[in-house]
Order: structure tokens, then sequence, then C-alpha cells
């Protein structure tokens, strides 16, 4: 395969690398708009679903859907609530989106409304739960699943379930035992262990008024609201959201941002494949829709990702004592770090990234080793004439041959032979011109010749 020229490559990467700005402008918006929720005529009832765990995918779900039901005057939102819990922070911002609606919103525990979706559920205008669900058990627990023995953050965390219960009239004491297992207050009415996590079934919830219906089905929750005459809108998450879902996980972000690094550093490093450079754009690509559609990337963020792989391109080829390669390098990590939800975790989550690709760029160098970038800067090879390499045409056809110099040769002059004038080197020391010389041996352009006085 024939090597790229230096200009072809820095055009080809340029253009190649571009191509993630120009697919996410393309593609998002149109996405987005034939994904966009379906209004309706007049007021209706929006359903909206709390069905997964709770991550910044489904804040920026519930985001949009919560601003098409106020753009459309939407009479009331049903929110159906099915989750174990999730991410904190997440939690916090979901219940201050219902909690601050101009919509009314009723939440509908369909199963379980377990930690964090306690929360988003104490800040509705009202609970209904269905028949067999639960509520409660909004302990904090670590990634591992382990119990925060945290006092001030314990504090924090019960305090916003006291405000949430109080704010919606029910009883802070009840929410303040389902956020803190040291509590050790009474319940009235429910019996429960000192010191444990407070979980409420759906009758025990009505019991205690912290459920204001019983109902089995999202049609019975608008009936018991007398909306049943009202349009049901059901907003759904979007192809490009539950694309972004996925996308936004934290083992999918590093997984594709060690793919794309790792290919684009491959493709330098080897070119003329393309399908490393190939994969780590869609890599990237798919990183930064992600980021986009859930709501934390701008097309700024992209642009500067792509000024710093463009800086650590010319790097390679542009004298610039290591001031491009910091530039690309900084760009590359503010794009990554201002695209991502949380820019602490989005530069933890690069370095481990750089590290896992700079193995894998190892690999694919040394595999490769005899087509690197890096042979054109050093010569692996000798070229020998015994390989059939010379570095001018051999005059060997001149061994034996008898002619008569020219000019002195002290050692070097000129002789002719066959009338053919030609450079040589005297064997035996000085020859005058007119003498008659025979050639001893000839090595390349190096003809050596010894004067024959029998002649």
């Amino acid at each position: 395969m024939r090597p790229l020229n230096l200009r072809s490559r820095l055009r080809a990467a340029a253009a190649a690398l571009m191509l993630i700005a120009a697919l996410l402008a393309a593609i998002v918006p149109a996405v987005q708009a034939a994904d966009s929720g379906a209004g309706g005529a007049g007021p209706a009832v929006y359903v909206i679903p709390v069905r997964q765990t709770i991550e910044s995918g489904l804040e920026a779900f519930l985001k949009r859907a919560f601003r098409e039901a106020e753009e459309a005057r939407a009479e009331r939102i049903v929110l159906v609530i099915n989750t174990n819990g999730g991410r904190l922070e997440n939690a916090q911002n979901i219940g201050d989106l219902v909690g601050a609606s101009p919509v009314p919103v009723t939440a509908f525990v369909e199963s379980k409304a377990f930690s964090a979706g306690a929360y988003i559920a104490l800040n509705a205008d009202q609970i209904v739960m269905r028949p067999g669900s639960s509520i409660g058990a909004a302990a904090m627990v670590d990634a591992a699943g382990n119990l925060v023995d945290n006092p001030k953050q314990i504090s924090a965390w019960t305090a916003e379930m006291r405000d949430a219960a109080e704010a919606s009239g029910r009883d802070p004491n009840i929410a303040a035992a389902m956020a803190d297992p040291n509590y050790r207050g009474e319940i009235p009415g429910i019996g429960r262990d000192p010191g444990g996590i407070l979980t409420l079934t759906a009758e025990e919830a009505l019991r205690v008024g912290y459920a204001d219906h019983l109902a089995d089905s999202v049609e019975d929750v608008i009936a018991w609201l007398g909306l049943e005459q009202r349009a049901v809108v059901h907003v759904d998450p979007s192809l490009a959201e539950r694309a972004a879902r996925v996308l936004t996980q934290p083992g999918v972000m590093l997984l594709l941002l060690i793919i794309g690094i790792a290919g684009i550093v491959i493709e330098m490093l080897v070119p003329g494949f393309g399908v490393p450079g190939i994969v780590g754009l869609l890599a990237l690509v798919l990183y930064f829709f992600g980021q986009y559609v859930a709501g934390f990337a701008g097309m700024e963020s992209v642009a500067l990702f792509v000024a710093g792989i463009i800086l650590l391109v010319l790097e390679l080829f542009v004298p610039s004592y290591g001031i491009l390669g910091i530039l690309g390098g900084a760009a590359i990590i503010g794009g990554i770090a201002t695209a991502a939800y949380d820019a602490g975790d989005a530069v933890t989550t690069l370095l481990y990234a750089f590290g896992a690709a700079a193995v894998l760029a190892a690999i694919a160098g040394y595999i490769f080793r005899k087509r690197g970038v890096w042979n054109k800067f050093i010569l692996r090879e000798s070229l020998t004439s015994e390989e059939g390499y010379l570095s001018t045409e051999a005059r060997t056809d001149l061994t034996g041959k008898s002619g008569t110099a020219l000019t002195p040769l002290r050692p070097a002059g000129v002789v002719l032979i066959d009338g053919e004038r030609i450079d040589a080197v005297s064997e035996g020391g000085f020859v005058e011109p007119g003498a008659r010389v025979r050639v001893v041996r000839a090595e390349g352009l190096r003809v050596v010749v010894k004067e024959s006085k029998d002649e």
C-alpha cells in the first residue's frame, strides 16, 4: 500500500475529525425532532414513566417531558414510579423539578418507590399506590450497596426527605425513619424495629397519610382524579434518549473513550489501514452523542475536543517543542470534562481511558512495527552489494583491458580504454602521460590500473 504524504495525511485527519461535529450537528436535531413528544389539542393528562434506575439520562428525559406538558398546558401529570432508586444528585434535581412544576403532579407507585424513588414521590402533590406496592427504604448507600455511615451526609439527606414530606403536608418523622437508620422515634400505627429503615406497604402508607388513594392502574388514577374525560398523552423516552441512557453509563463512557483514543492513536502511528481511525471516531461520536442528548454537552464541547485532536496530529509533524501537544491535551480534557454531567468523574474516567488506550496502542505498535510512522525516521536495513544493492553501475567489464594514460596518475587521473575516457587510480604510484596501462580491478566507479611496461 502506498503511504500517504504529510499533506494528505493531515488533510485526511482533519476531515475525519470534523466528522464528529458534522454528525452530531446533523443527526441529533433530526432524531430529537422525530422523537419529540406527541401533543394534543386542549387540556390533557400527561403520563410520564419512571421505570428505571434514577440517573442523568432519566433526569434529561423528565425535564423534556415536563417541559412538553407545561407548553401544552396539561391539566395533570401522572408520574408512574417503579424504581429501586439511583443517584442522589439526580434524584434531588428531579425532586426539585416535580416540586416546582406549574402542572399538578400525581405520583402513582406502580410497584416500588425505594430510596431516591421515595424522595421523588414525596415531592408530588398526591401519592397513589397500587395494592401490594411499597415506598421507603431511602437510606443512603455507597456504590457497593452498603449503608453510608457518615453522620453529616445522613443528616443532610434526612433533612431533604423531611422537607419534601412537609412541603406536601405529610408527616416528616415518617420520611426521617425512611432515610435515617438511626432514627429512634415511634411511628403511630406502624410496627417497626427501633433503628430499622422504614418501608411502608400500600395499606400502611394509606393508613398514615403517605398515600392518598389505592388504585390498580393509571386509568383508575385518572378516574379518581375526575379527569377520565380528558385526553391522555403517554410521553415515553425517545430513541435518542434511550440511546443516551445507555451511552451515559460510566462503564459505557469509559469503553467508548478507550476505543476512541486508542483508535486515533493507532491510526496516527500506523497510518494506511483506516479501520482503527474510523472505529475510534465512531466511538467518540457515540460518546458526545449521548452527552449531547442527555443535555450535558454543547457543540462547544465537541469543537474543543476536535481542536485538541487536530493539535495533537500537528504535533507529530510540526516542530513546536511540545507546545501543540500540551494545548491539544488540554483541549481534549476540557472537551470531555465539559461534555459530562460531572467534570471530576469525567477527568478520572479519561485518565483510565488514556492508560488503557496507551496499552492497546503499544500492542498495535509492536505488531505493526515494520510499517509504523517511526520507520520514516530510523534506517533499519543495510543495503549491501551481496543483496543486490549497488550505488552505481559496476565496470567489471574493464578488468584486464589495456589503455593509455591521458593525464598523469598521482595516483588518480584519466585513462583512455577502447576510445572511452575513464577516471582511474594507479596501483603502483606515479604514471606518466602516454604510458600504457592495464586495468587490474574495477569496483563501482573505482577503476584501478597498473603501468604495463612490456607493451
